[in-house]
């Protein structure tokens, strides 16, 4: 990956994917982007347990697709995307698919990677496909914990 151009995108609804997706970028020697939502998430819209939360409400509809605050305006410029986000309902969060489908990603390489407090990728990678080119190539990466050192993901990185 040495010479390739490298983005970590992620998005991030209690920090802790943030603070993973800063020691990548770090660790990757990548540029970094954060997915927004045009409209932040309350507490209230994350309580899974409520039916009515606006987190729930979204990932009962796969074609739900909220929208982002901004739009990253250089994607052509990289080669591979490590995109991050916390696993909700074992999939990747809808805003997932609006960040992919906003761009052209033909012939890049997206490596996923997730924090969960105990969930696997489950569907994540055909529920994400369908939002890329078919020249896309997809990576299911890793499950990391919000305390996974720079040591840790530099060598996953090299491993890639």
């Amino acid at each position: 990956m040495n010479d390739k151009k490298i983005l970590v995108a992620y998005f991030s609804a209690s920090g802790a994917t943030a603070k993973v997706a800063k020691t990548l970028a770090q660790s990757a020697n990548a540029d970094m982007f954060e997915i927004k939502p045009q409209v932040p998430y309350t507490q209230a819209d994350l309580n899974w347990m409520d039916k009515k939360a606006r987190s729930t409400i979204e990932m009962k509809d796969k074609n739900s697709r909220p929208a982002i605050a901004e739009k990253l305006s250089n994607m052509d410029d990289f080669d591979v995307v490590f995109l991050g986000f916390p696993i909700w309902w074992y999939v990747a969060p809808t805003i997932i698919n609006t960040f992919l489908e906003q761009y052209d990603l033909a012939g890049k390489t997206i490596v996923l990677f997730a924090t969960s407090g105990g969930s696997r990728f489950g569907k994540t990678v055909a529920n994400l496909n369908g939002s890329c080119s078919e020249t896309t190539k997809m990576i299911e990466g890793k499950i990391l914990n919000s305390n996974a050192s720079k040591d840790e993901l530099t060598a996953w990185v090299a491993s890639l």
